[in-house]
């Protein structure tokens, strides 16, 4: 018999508080909530746009699709006394990035899962989009991993519209008129090809691929446009940053020597 990870007073209370406010700022839209299972593991494999989005996911979830949102969240917002209390007393996950802590993470994630029964909602990206255009990134293996090792399905959520009320790393909310915030789900990913094989780093990386594929598509859907042939990699960007700030410097400094030898 599956466990209750939730206090049912703390989770009415919190549903009391958040739904009304969303009701306020945003114009949600909602499909693809008959791909989510009614009951049973599965994971939430979402794109991220907004550090408000995890509110609009809940939302699209608790109320679309009938299931309880449970967030594998970083544990310095758990610092925080209030939501800390309120987060733990409704099942959410507190994630350390690195070394054993993520392990454990990971573990919980997995429990509730095959355990619990439990929705547990992923960003398999790890933050907010850097894509100049807010298309999804290039994502980390976790998700495919639990997936293959737990059997669980990986349901595909995408949304869009909440840069429109809090752009990420930008100052100020824009709270009205309200938004339009559109979420589409797919069917789950099919990850069969990689079913029984060696978790290789190459293997998860195809199926990260397949579960980005599909969240990517969901999004071009809400959009109406077509995503980028290549995904936005931070890590690239960043070399790639790296390498154009060196260059500059070094024209900078051929300038400068050619400055001093016409004097």
């Amino acid at each position: 018999m599956a466990k209750q990870r939730e206090s049912q007073w703390v989770k009415a209370v919190a549903a009391s508080i958040v739904r009304p406010v969303l009701r306020l700022i945003t114009r949600p839209v909602w499909r693809g909530t008959e791909h989510i299972p009614a009951e049973g593991g599965v994971i939430i494999a979402a794109n991220h746009l907004s550090t408000i989005d995890p509110l609009t996911v809940a939302h699209y979830l608790y109320i679309g699709a009938r299931r309880w949102p449970t967030f594998t969240m970083k544990d310095s917002i758990l610092k925080v006394p209030v939501v800390s209390a309120v987060a733990r007393s409704t099942g959410q996950i507190p994630v350390k990035r690195g070394g054993a802590d993520a392990v454990k993470a990971l573990k919980e994630a997995e429990l509730a899962l095959t355990r619990d029964g439990s929705s547990v909602v992923f960003y398999p990206e790890g933050t907010c989009t850097r894509d100049p255009d807010l298309w999804p990134m290039t994502a980390k293996t976790g998700v495919a991993r639990l997936a293959l090792t737990t059997g669980v399905p990986v349901v595909p959520v995408a949304h869009w519209g909440e840069h429109r009320i809090l752009p990420y790393r930008k100052k100020g909310m824009s709270l009205f008129p309200p938004k339009r915030v559109e979420f589409l789900a797919g069917p789950a990913v099919d990850l069969s090809r990689f079913e029984g094989r060696p978790l290789t780093a190459s293997l998860l990386a195809e199926a990260t691929e397949a579960i980005m594929a599909d969240i990517t598509a969901l999004q071009a859907d809400i959009r109406g446009e077509s995503p980028p042939a290549i995904p936005y990699d931070m890590k690239r960007a960043r070399i790639a940053a790296a390498e154009a700030e060196r260059r500059a410097e070094h024209t900078d400094e051929d300038d400068n020597g050619r400055s001093g030898a016409q004097a």
